[in-house]
C-alpha cells in the first residue's frame, strides 16, 4: 500500500473542461492550463486528463505517486462517465467489457454499463451540440489502462461518439464525494488518498 510522505502534497481538483491538463503554455496557443488555479509551487498532475474531457484530476509533488497509480501491473481503476450518442444495445455493452481493438490492439477488460438516469452535473460552457433525433445515453465506464483518448475510442467503436466525458473517480476516491466545483481543488487526507488505491469492481491487471 502508498503511505503518503509528510510535507508533500496530494491534491485532488476538479479539471473543467477546455483545460490542458499542464502548466507550461504550448507555442501560439491560447488555450488556459492548470496554472490559472493557483495550486501550490513544484506540483504536477498524475497521470493526465484530456482537454477536451472533465473531472478529477491528481497532483502531487511526491513522484511516487505517479509511479504507483500508473503501474498497469497496479490496475488501478479509474471510472468515466461518457454521454454518447445513440442507444448501446446489450451486445454493444459486452464488446465494451470484453475489450474492443482500438488502433490493432484490444482494450482490456472493463466494467461499463448504462446509467439509470442522468447525472446531475454542473452545466458545460459551452454545452454539447444535439443532433435533432438522434437518441443520447449516459454509460459508466471503468478501466485499468489509460491509452490516449481511450473511452472516446471504446466508445466510437460500437458507433456511440462519445459527446460528454468525465472522471468521476480513481479507485473510490470520487469527485463528488469531495464536493468539488469545476475549478476547486483541495489537499486530500492520508484516508482520503487511500481511496484512490481501493478497487470497485476488481478489474484484472494487465497480463
Amino acid at each position: 500500500m502508498f503511505k503518503p510522505a509528510q510535507n508533500q502534497h496530494y491534491i485532488a481538483l476538479y479539471k473543467p473542461f477546455r483545460v490542458l491538463s499542464q502548466f507550461s503554455m504550448p507555442e501560439d496557443s491560447a488555450k488556459e492550463t492548470l496554472a490559472i488555479f493557483d495550486l501550490p509551487k513544484n506540483v504536477y498532475p498524475v497521470g493526465r486528463l484530456d482537454y477536451d474531457s472533465e473531472g478529477l484530476l491528481l497532483l502531487s509533488d511526491d513522484g511516487r505517486l505517479n509511479s504507483f497509480l500508473l503501474d498497469p501491473s497496479h490496475a488501478h481503476e479509474r471510472t468515466y462517465w461518457a454521454q454518447v450518442e445513440n442507444v448501446p444495445t446489450p451486445e454493444d455493452i459486452r464488446r465494451l467489457c470484453n475489450g474492443v481493438v482500438i488502433e490493432n490492439k484490444k482494450t482490456l477488460p472493463a466494467h461499463v454499463e448504462i446509467l439509470d438516469e442522468e447525472p446531475v452535473l454542473p452545466e458545460r460552457n459551452p454545452p454539447i451540440r444535439f443532433r435533432k433525433n438522434i437518441p443520447t445515453t449516459w454509460l459508466s465506464l471503468t478501466l485499468t489502462e489509460g491509452r490516449n483518448r481511450q473511452v472516446r475510442k471504446m466508445t466510437a467503436a460500437i458507433n456511440c461518439p462519445t459527446l460528454r466525458l468525465l472522471r468521476k473517480a480513481i479507485g473510490q476516491l470520487s469527485i463528488f464525494d469531495l464536493e468539488l466545483e469545476p475549478g476547486q481543488w483541495c489537499d486530500l487526507s492520508d484516508e482520503q488518498l487511500s481511496w484512490a488505491f481501493q478497487k470497485v469492481h476488481n478489474l484484472p491487471s494487465r497480463a
